[in-house]
């Protein structure tokens, strides 16, 4: 969010107007509260126990809707146990890990609360990753065994010599109801619907050993520094997040939450169904987003709910309007990254009451939440931060004559800490030295501790906030982090490319920021007609798709600082307006099979929001 105004500050009468209609929540959110925060790390936590609890609720409700698939929670429940029983008969134990690679079906959450009750991490894999970056993340956490769903096998097969995983333990799903039917496996893979068939249905005894200490996922981040990193996501801060919004977003039994969000980031995995757990509530997922069918999918889940990242919101707000749209039951969505240019206009059209904005990382330790329906606010946060001054061409926080760091006043924008402590601790990186590099030490007094969002944000009073802008070489597109160095090594590797520097730029009208390579090329090199078709086949192979760069700048040298640091704030600032630079600007427009050259038409088109990346 980077725009506000007065009105966007928030007092104590403010949020007095709000209390009426607040205080219906409380005693869900007391609740909530009573589980989040009398955990400690060596306290029986997490998303097994949460769940074994909801379907001692509401064991005949529908836990799961998947395309024509419908589970109780008692039938989703004893599928669960079915992989647990098998993990544990294999000798699968509390801080072991199992990669996880399969879309949002059915099979995926099956294996998440499997996986939970047995104390386990699950590695959740993306879905879009291939070659060495997808080597790298399944061997980063050293994992006993990867379950993989065949509509991801391919990717897996072309590295499984690469992988430090015994080949008996690729354990595979078919694409389809393999309750039902359990599919042939391909060779090299276990048929694991198959290998769980004759194994008990009742819950595990290890479900109230698991601590919340105890490591619940990894999700992967794209940090600065290259391949994805793996951050921890214990049960205990998953509990936080049940107890907190999860009880917030009030659902109940007869509430059904709508997901395409991919359920292999915490947007999805923890935000949106933590909430469902908490209210026994239905969730309601579909593979792969689709604007053409969102409204289609409510209107048949019969969707009171709907999960969100502000791309998803974006998207919709374009589609012509539809009669889908209305006569729904959606009232509330929990998401984040909802642009302050349409949240009013959302809300409007699509007859939506509640908007629970948030804000949190994987790997962070501070969280907000919209607990009192403002508007054009990432919400409250209960936990203890500070928005501090910062001098972002140093890269550093202001500190004063005493070496003090320095809060900023109500309306300013600084950069958002979270303090660390027992209750809101850093549970960090897979990486030690990235710890280190995260965590600011004497702020406020000598001996304090705070974790470094790199993200800034605006104090607009009340314990609320506004998200500005994020710091630093990754960016944000398409709801996914974005690492440059990866990215700028990847694109490199094309014969004709000898570097590359890669950068986000905005585009109007759209979330985040698209990726733009300025490349230099071997001596003598030209890029003809062919390359821009061959550049982009071999970003695509070896890139996620979010991740190849939309625009490309090619340029004599590659300027540098004095301390040879990429001159990327210059970049960033030129973008692709060719009135900037005399260089050659590509741009990879949608639907297209090739780089073309970005003119003075396709300029005023993309500014005209006439192309919808």
């Amino acid at each position: 969010m980077s725009q506000t105004t007065q009105h966007d500050l928030i007092g104590i009468a403010d949020v007095a107007a709000k209390i009426p209609k607040f205080m219906s929540k409380v005693p869900n959110l007391l609740t909530g509260l009573k589980q989040a925060y009398l955990r400690t790390p060596n306290t029986p936590a997490g998303l097994g126990l949460a769940f074994e609890k909801a379907v001692k609720r509401n064991p005949n409700g529908m836990a799961l809707l998947f395309e024509e698939q419908k589970y109780t929670y008692t039938e989703l429940n004893q599928w669960a146990n079915q992989i647990s029983h098998y993990y544990l008969s294999l000798g699968a134990k509390k801080g072991d890990v199992i990669a996880v690679m399969i879309e949002n079906r059915s099979e995926l959450v099956a294996c998440i609360v499997a996986l939970a009750k047995i104390g386990v991490t699950a590695a959740l894999v993306n879905t879009s990753q291939v070659g060495k970056v997808l080597a790298h993340s399944i061997n980063l956490v050293n994992p006993i065994a990867v379950i993989v769903g065949e509509e991801c096998r391919v990717a897996v097969d072309e590295i499984r010599n690469d992988l430090s995983v015994a080949p008996e333990r690729l354990h595979w799903f078919a694409d389809q109801a393999t309750l039902i039917d359990a599919g042939k496996a391909p060779k090299g893979f276990q048929n694991l619907a198959q290998l769980i068939e004759q194994f008990p249905k009742f819950n595990p005894p290890t479900t109230q050993s698991v601590k919340g200490k105890d490591g619940l996922f990894y999700i992967y981040t794209s940090g600065t520094t290259g391949l994805p990193k793996a951050v921890i996501f214990t049960n205990s801060r998953w509990t936080l997040a049940y107890g907190t919004y999860g009880h917030i977003l009030n659902l109940t039994p007869d509430d059904v939450m709508y997901v395409t969000l991919p359920l292999y980031h915490a947007t999805g995995t923890v935000v949106c169904w933590c909430g469902v757990i908490a209210g026994a509530a239905t969730l309601a997922i579909r593979r792969k987003y689709s604007t053409s069918s969102f409204w289609k999918d409510v209107q048949k889940f019969d969707a009171s709910a709907i999960g969100y990242v502000g791309e998803l919101c974006r998207y919709l707000m374009d589609a012509p309007p539809s009669d889908l749209e209305k006569g729904h039951r959606v009232t509330k969505m929990i998401g984040n990254g909802m642009r302050p240019n349409i949240w009013d206009k959302f809300k409007e059209r699509f007859g939506i009451e509640e908007v629970l904005e948030l804000y949190a990382s994987s790997e962070g330790n501070v969280g907000f939440s919209n607990v009192f329906n403002f508007d054009n606010t990432v919400g409250f946060s209960p936990t203890p931060y500070a928005v501090i001054q910062f001098d972002k061409e140093k890269n550093e926080p202001i500190r004063n004559k005493k070496g003090w760091c320095i809060k900023v006043k109500k309306g300013e924008v600084g950069l958002l800490v979270g303090k660390i402590t027992r209750r809101s601790p850093f549970d960090g990186y897979t990486d030690p030295e990235k710890n280190k590099s995260v965590i600011i030490k004497d702020m406020f007094k000598h001996g304090d501790a705070y974790f470094n969002t790199g993200d800034l944000v605006r104090d607009i009073g009340f314990r609320h906030a506004q998200f500005v802008d994020r710091l630093g070489d990754t960016f944000r597109w398409k709801g996914e982090n974005v690492s440059t160095t990866e990215v700028e090594n990847m694109v490199s590797e094309y014969s004709k490319i000898s570097e590359a520097v890669v950068y986000g730029v905005e585009i109007p009208n759209t979330n985040g920021r698209a990726g733009m390579a300025a490349i230099t090329l071997h001596p003598n090199a030209v890029l003809d007609e062919q390359d821009c078709k061959d550049m982009l086949v071999e970003f695509k192979k070896c890139l996620p798709a979010y991740a190849v760069p939309l625009f490309l700048r090619i340029q004599q040298q590659v300027e540098t600082t004095g301390t040879f640091k990429y001159q990327k704030s210059k970049l960033k600032e030129q973008g692709f307006d060719p009135e900037k630079t005399s260089d050659r600007i590509l741009v990879w427009l949608p639907n297209s099979d090739a780089y073309c050259d970005l003119t003075a038409d396709i300029l005023s088109n993309i500014n005209a929001y006439k192309y919808r990346f």
